[in-house]
């Protein structure tokens, strides 16, 4: 097998499938946590070959079950006609008291859950999940100021280091 992805700098054997960056600018993030992925055998193949997409996912809470919707993996180019179907519904796992604790959360209005990335954790796939609420236009323009503002120190910082 290939390997794919990065590695995270923590050494706790996680490698990146694909992150969902949209959600950082359009959401405020509240509170994270990681659930597994219930997946066909062609679509772990396709994601060890390190192919996902998370930008128009969202998470559905449906009679106490916890769905994946939106989020497109690529058939597997191997596969055969036992292939799965890019964007189907996926079912995410999680303990009953962290859905519970989870959809309380969501539920209050002007919350909900995103998907944030896909990840291998010790040869299992996962997702981290989290609650977020929306942010205004006012709040990505201030939220860019800061990133600019961050990177022109960090420029700064780095030119001073090379003297």
């Amino acid at each position: 097998m290939a390997k794919t992805g990065k590695k995270d700098n923590a050494g706790d054997g996680t490698v990146n499938i694909c992150r969902n960056r949209r959600a950082t600018h359009d959401y405020e993030i509240l509170d994270r946590i990681e659930c597994g992925l219930v997946l066909v055998g062609t679509e772990v193949k396709s994601l060890r070959d390190g192919h996902a997409n998370l930008e128009d996912a969202y998470v559905k809470l449906d009679d106490g079950e916890v769905w994946l919707i939106g989020a497109e993996i690529p058939e597997y180019v191997y596969g055969n006609r036992l292939n799965h179907k890019p964007k189907r519904p996926r079912k995410l796992l999680l303990h009953r008291r962290e859905i519970d604790r989870f959809a309380g959360k969501a539920s209050q209005k002007g919350f909900t859950l995103v998907p944030l990335r896909m990840y291998f954790k010790e040869g299992r796939a996962k997702v981290e999940l989290a609650v977020a609420r929306g942010k205004q236009a006012h709040d990505k323009r201030e939220s860019m100021k800061k990133a600019d503002a961050r990177r022109e120190i960090d420029r700064a910082m780095a030119a001073r280091r090379k003297r």
